[in-house]
């Protein structure tokens, strides 16, 4: 903990998609200097173990809409302000990355707003951990030649002259926070007649000991995936690149059940863990 530091300052972190090891070194540093770590539910808790200080105080700002147990975007802006105007170095730490599907922009506007002193410190979004550990390249030659993040968390999101572009592109897709929507997903890419070369998955809590991978064309996806309760969070991907599993997957599926990132009391400690792998039984 850094107890010289007298100007308030806010880091913005991104913490990864899960695996502890893919934080950041830049990261690790900040962390090490904070004074209050806001923490969000997507983030390891291996990561609390190994880099805070005993003294850095550790709130909980999680967000898990599907339990209505979210801590309202307003409580964490009012928060950071808070701490950094007692001259804390507070570290937001955000699961993935900490610009791609977060409330980022809120928090700098406060922020600003509040003349506080701000770094945005990167990190592997779960696109990217996800696909890696799949063995699913998103640009791999031949394949694709870009990539999408998207989200479709409720209907409205995609207009219909959206979906048949879509549809068409041989771009990549990945579909964040769309769990909730999946039928209507595949449904869409169906409805305007998807090429059958593209196939879909859907991959469960990515870069942890429980990930799971599940792969279909989405004429058998009723069939083969329609009955699964996937766990929280999954990535859904489309597109050419999700053929390549098969072939260059080099994670097994676990045969673990459960959920890596547990639900916590917001405002209250994260619990401290021995180790990643142990965590996950």
């Amino acid at each position: 903990m850094n107890t010289t530091n007298k100007t308030p300052k806010v880091y913005l972190i991104g913490a990864g998609p899960g695996d502890p090891d893919l934080i950041t070194v830049k990261a690790i540093r900040a962390i090490t200097e904070a004074d209050v770590v806001l923490c969000d539910r997507l983030v390891s808790t291996e990561i609390l173990d190994h880099y805070v200080s005993e003294e850095t105080q550790i709130v909980y700002v999680g967000k898990e809409c599907s339990k209505k147990a979210s801590t309202p975007q307003s409580s964490i802006n009012d928060l950071m302000v808070e701490y950094a105007l007692q001259n804390k170095t507070v570290a937001r730490l955000k699961g993935g990355d900490v610009s791609v599907f977060s409330n980022i922009l809120d928090e700098l506007q406060v922020l600003k707003e509040n003349q506080i002193m701000y770094e945005i410190i990167p990190g592997v979004t779960a696109a990217l951990g996800a696909a890696a550990y799949a063995g699913m390249p998103l640009t791999a030659r031949g394949y694709a030649t870009s990539v999408r993040f998207l989200t479709y968390y409720k209907s409205e999101i995609l207009t219909e002259d959206y979906w048949k572009e879509i549809t068409e592109t041989n771009d990549t897709l990945v579909f964040y926070m769309s769990l909730g929507n999946l039928t209507n997903l595949v449904n869409k890419f169906k409805e305007f007649k998807v090429a059958p070369d593209k196939k879909i998955a859907v991959i469960e809590q990515a870069t942890t000991p429980f990930q799971k991978v599940y792969t279909s064309s989405f004429e058998e996806f009723d069939e083969k995936l329609g009955h699964k309760i996937f766990a929280s969070p999954s990535l859904v991907v489309v597109g050419k690149v999700v053929n390549l599993h098969e072939k260059f997957s080099w994670l097994h599926n676990s045969d673990k059940d459960g959920l890596y990132f547990k639900s916590i009391t917001n405002g209250s400690l994260l619990p401290k863990t021995q180790n990643f792998f142990e965590y996950a039984v």
